[in-house]
């Protein structure tokens, strides 16, 4: 039986019925990893061996090193990632001064809540394994800022990005000049993707939004195909209180003529995507229609998948990752690719299987339900609201046999924690209620007060000190009698991830 194509257009007089029928509750997804570059404290307790690595660390050189570190105080005096001023007034116009180079290739942009960084690095491996030169964008960073531009599925190097810095420096200054608030940190590292991509040059660029998506400063592109991960509630002051409203701000990324891949969203998230896209004449593809996951099975690190594509069926392929919310990540980059190469639409067929294979084989995607230390095992996941928490607490009972798992929350103070410790509840024995260095993390005495209401106090430790917090998990662990079983998850907030990454030796 033949599976819909996604030229077939959705008709805008079809009934809510109908669209409850076509798009299933929203898939709780694991959150993009976005962590910031941390101290290097040493932490206090044994460390297992290195378990492989694709984060760079800082550059050997000590002069490239003081120039880096010389760049990046210059990007912090700027407004950071949580100040904005929703325009792509300014974004637009150190574009103009630089001679427009987001025009100088075809781009896939991403939106969403949950799963974009995941799902832009599996485009950008499919992609690479049919020999095209990509440049991937996205933010923040694990341990490196060099890591938020990739060429050809590795960070831009230090000194590529210093020079790159430097070059369209004089042109930030001039639009600054003109404009009545400077370019802000986010702003000005989009130029400098966005130049990057054009000096290398790149075949396909593979961006994701930083926020929302209409006046993001990476929506100066005209993507050929724009994907919307499911959206859930997250950064509500700036965003919108409902599914419905965040999508009206993520579906600025539909532009005349595109391709929508569409995950799974709520029903009335659905429903103002497809609007957008009939009135921009996008074709959509939605994820359990035109394009999913026929089937998965737990495999030794990873997953085994069967992916239904806009072109047919894609068997025997191994994804690395943990979760089911991996397994539809992967359904949407497949799609998105197809998409890319016309398949679906203009043409009937698949995409060759063992290239597609070779690709999911090879990705990583650092923070996301990663272990990085054994006995006991060390989970790191940047789960930072409750749809992205859910997830992982399926994902890591789903993918790990843990006898006893204890936890390392520290959450920063603007997030949904109650929600966030409601979802890790059921599969923590105990918590250990922390903060990392961020003026925005939650202060650690306040969020115990939140998690003692959840977990009851005999199942709440606090540590205040990250490396105390992580000595602290890992000792509860290994008390029991339970060492072969048990396991620790850092979780709640994008930097404590990013921290606790570099005080196992990570970094």
């Amino acid at each position: 039986m033949s599976e819909p194509r996604p030229s077939d257009r959705h008709d805008a007089s079809e009934s809510d019925d109908t669209f409850e029928e076509i798009v299933d509750e929203a898939t709780q997804r694991d959150p993009d990893l976005a962590v910031i570059e941390a101290g290097s404290r040493t932490l206090r307790t044994r460390s297992g061996p290195p378990l492989g690595d694709t984060v760079p660390t800082r550059p050997a050189d000590p002069e490239t090193d003081r120039a880096l570190h010389a760049v990046e105080q210059e990007l912090a005096g700027r407004w950071g990632e949580t100040k904005l001023e929703p325009s792509v007034t300014r974004i637009a116009a150190l574009m103009d001064v630089l001679g427009e180079p987001q025009r100088a290739y075809p781009s896939i942009h991403i939106t969403g809540t949950n799963g974009k960084t995941s799902t832009a690095r599996m485009i950008e491996a499919l992609l690479n394994a049919f020999e095209l030169r990509t440049g991937r964008y996205t933010s923040p960073h694990v341990q490196s800022i060099t890591e938020r531009i990739s060429l050809d599925g590795a960070p831009i190097e230090a000194a590529r990005f210093i020079e790159t810095y430097e070059d369209v420096k004089p042109y930030v200054e001039m639009v600054d000049a003109q404009q009545p608030y400077r370019l802000s940190f986010f702003e000005v590292l989009t130029g400098m993707a966005y130049a990057a991509f054009a000096d290398a040059p790149v075949d396909v660029a593979v961006v994701e939004v930083g926020m929302g998506g209409t006046w993001d400063a990476t929506n100066v592109i005209d993507a050929t195909v724009a994907v919307v991960t499911p959206i859930s509630l997250d950064h509500t002051d700036r965003l919108g209180d409902t599914p419905a409203e965040i999508a009206g701000e993520k579906s600025g990324v539909i532009k005349q003529g595109a391709t929508v891949i569409l995950a799974q969203q709520p029903v009335d998230a659905a429903q103002v995507m497809l609007k957008k896209a009939v009135e921009v004449d996008a074709t959509v593809a939605r994820e359990g229609m035109e394009f999913g996951v026929g089937s998965r099975e737990i495999a030794v690190g990873g997953q085994l998948l069967t992916l239904r594509g806009l072109g047919g069926e894609y068997d025997q392929i191994f994804l690395p990752l943990y979760g089911a919310h991996q397994a539809h990540n992967a359904a949407v980059a497949l799609a998105a690719v197809e998409a890319f190469f016309g398949i679906g639409a203009e043409q009937a067929r698949t995409l060759d299987i063992d290239a597609v294979r070779k690709a999911f084989a090879s990705v990583l995607s650092p923070g996301r339900l990663e272990v990085v230390r054994s006995s006991p095992t060390v989970v790191l996941d940047a789960a930072h609201n409750p749809a992205g928490a859910s997830a992982a607490a399926d994902g890591i009972s789903e993918a790990f046999s843990f006898s006893r798992l204890i936890g390392v929350v520290g959450a920063s103070g603007d997030k949904d924690v109650r929600g966030l410790l409601e979802a890790f509840e059921p599969i923590f024995a105990e918590v250990v209620i922390t903060q990392n260095s961020s003026a925005r993390s939650m202060d650690a005495d306040e969020l115990a007060g939140i998690a003692v209401e959840v977990f009851g106090n005999d199942r709440v430790q606090v540590e205040p000190r990250l490396d105390d917090a992580l000595e602290a998990a890992i000792t509860l662990a290994e008390e029991h009698e339970e060492y072969a079983g048990a396991g620790v998850l850092v979780t709640g907030s994008v930097i404590t991830v990013g921290e606790a990454r570099l005080l196992l030796g990570r970094g």
